[in-house]
């Protein structure tokens, strides 16, 4: 696994959008109920029943978006004791809950603090180049379009599923899936775990490419243990639908200044020209 930290590819305007998507994410995530409350101390089943009771509401549920189907009973973010002890109370939810609507407030929720960060980073480091790109209205609906494409793909592949889906993982996967298209010769700073984290500028077509065929590796369940609990499969529509939706803006794409300076962790050697 390769870390990015910074790309060579400078911009030609400030990337206000993903400056306010990234600003977006970090709020929603210290006001998301049971989220805050273990930042707080509280309790850990308070804090468990509170979060359950929100992400029923507002995460994707692939059985919902597909085929509409409701829950009739869901925590209401109470706690009761019971026979078996104290567990979070159930009951017939209290809201009007749109599944098409819950793909766009799903991905503005994140589970957990490195969840958070580690889909900053990318989208950090990647998006401004796509939002300089596209502009700043278009790289906004193309976020949501590949947003959508990435919740709407795994659903349809875990259709009876009961889980809820949140993260920007989708939205982000299809700015990578842009970014390789757009600037595959762009150098990407990366830290490699090697004994120590060693730095390396690579170019980003090996950066992505290896990103992604992780996401393919993982999703057949292969190499890692938790499979079950990252959407891998929404990760690769999304960087899918992002390949697809830039590759028409390729021919109108200025490439990456060439690189110089430092080169794979070495002083790179000055050209000679005849």
């Amino acid at each position: 696994m390769v870390i990015p930290v910074h790309d060579v590819n400078p911009v030609r305007s400030t990337p206000w959008v993903t400056y306010a998507l990234i600003a977006a994410n970090v709020v929603v995530f210290l006001y998301t109920p049971g989220i805050a409350g273990s930042v707080a101390g509280e309790g850990s089943l308070t804090q468990l029943c509170h979060l359950q009771a929100f992400l029923d509401q507002y995460a994707v549920v692939p059985r919902e978006l597909i085929h509409h189907q409701m829950p009739r009973l869901v925590p209401t973010g109470d706690i009761a004791v019971g026979p078996q002890g104290p567990g979070c109370v159930v009951g017939p939810p209290g809201y009007d809950k749109s599944p098409e609507l819950s793909v766009l407030t799903a991905m503005f929720l994140h589970g957990s603090w490195l969840h958070l960060l580690g889909n900053m980073l990318f989208l950090w480091i990647f998006g401004n180049n796509i939002e300089d790109r596209m502009g700043h209205l278009r790289f906004a609906l193309f976020y949501a379009a590949c947003g959508y494409a990435a919740s709407y793909g795994f659903a349809l592949l875990n259709a009876t599923s009961g889980d809820p889906l949140i993260g920007a993982s989708g939205a982000i996967a299809g700015v990578l899936g842009a970014y390789l298209v757009l600037y595959p010769k762009a150098r990407v700073w990366v830290l490699v775990p090697f004994l120590i984290f060693l730095p390396l500028r690579l170019p980003a077509w090996i950066v992505l490419g290896f990103w992604f065929g992780l996401q393919a590796v993982y999703s057949s369940g292969e190499g890692v243990s938790d499979a079950g609990t990252v959407a891998y499969a929404a990760h690769i529509v999304g960087f899918l639908a992002g390949m697809l939706i830039a590759w028409p803006l390729r021919p109108g794409t200025p490439p990456p200044p060439e690189p110089r300076g430092l080169l794979f962790g070495r002083q790179a050697r000055p050209r000679q020209t005849w």
